[in-house]
């Protein structure tokens, strides 16, 4: 009986040790302390509720998607291995560093790490046993950037950096197999609060994003989706069924809000706002 006894609370312990965390990806410029998984700078005030357990994964915004995806894999290395799961968030570039790491890296032997992690954002190893991929429920994409921006394509951000170089939409679309997210689900959510300057983006759009790349929409380059209220563009649908003229979507993407209203714009203004905000409040009421 006592070795019965034993084996229950070694049950218990192990039960009990289990955490999920939510991460935040970010997107373009930056902001964040890399490696500070409690530096919010990017997305707006720490104290702010944005799911359980929340850390911010930073990245520089600036350089290439495959010379930063380093971070991203140390991140879910320290808190998506061994019995601890995460959700995770990202903002616009932030859609495709994740999509990418993915893509490239989920199907890869990982240490098992004690999400305990030193100044540079690296984790040690728990119990010295590895698996394969990330323990990942799910992840939502605010204003979700994989399709790539036609801003790039057409240097209306005016720079030459590594990173607007990968958000050509020909280029992000390229990148990498967008339908291997290795069985996990995307939910995106594509803001639609467009001002003129943004018009060289096809159909709705967030001023940064339009919604072929928020919707997780299929194929080689970028086309025109819109909401069902605009009679000049093909309507981009809410879930996985295919958008208005027949295109599909990328697997494991489904459209979770779409903005009919075009109440949201692309920017957090270092307060959780645009698009981000309607994720976060997503993230605070399903990631328990």
């Amino acid at each position: 009986m006592r070795w019965l006894m034993a084996l229950c609370l070694l049950g218990i312990t192990g039960m009990a040790s289990a955490t999920n965390y939510t991460l935040w990806i970010n997107g373009r410029t930056g902001g964040g302390t890399i490696g500070d998984y409690n530096s919010f700078t990017y997305w707006g005030p720490a104290s702010t509720a944005a799911g359980v357990n929340k850390k911010a994964v930073n990245w520089d915004g600036y350089n290439s998607i495959a010379s930063q995806s380093y971070h991203i894999r140390d991140a879910l290395d320290c808190f998506c291995t061994g019995s601890n799961w995460c959700y995770i968030a990202t903002h616009s570039a932030g859609d495709l560093m994740l999509g990418y790491t993915l893509a490239n890296y989920g199907g890869s032997a990982r240490q098992k790490k004690n999400a305990a992690p030193n100044a540079s954002g690296v984790c040690g190893n728990s119990d010295g046993t590895s698996q394969t991929g990330w323990n990942i429920k799910w992840v939502r994409a605010a204003s979700g950037a994989g399709g790539g921006s036609e801003l790039a394509d057409y240097g209306s951000w005016a720079v030459s950096d590594p990173l607007t170089q990968d958000l050509k939409t020909t280029t992000a679309r390229a990148m990498y197999n967008h339908n291997d997210t290795r069985g996990i689900w995307f939910y995106m959510y594509a803001g639609a609060k467009g001002t003129a300057y943004s018009g060289i983006l096809p159909g709705q759009d967030d001023e940064a994003v339009a919604y072929h790349s928020s919707g997780g929409v299929s194929g080689s380059s970028g086309g025109s989706y819109c909401n069902p209220s605009d009679w000049f563009c093909n309507d981009l649908t809410l879930g996985t069924a295919a958008n208005e003229g027949g295109s599909l979507k990328w697997s494991y993407h489904s459209v979770s809000f779409r903005d009919d209203n075009e109440s949201y714009n692309h920017y957090t203004n270092g307060n959780w706002e645009g698009i981000v905000s309607v994720v976060r409040n997503a993230m605070v009421n399903s990631a328990l």
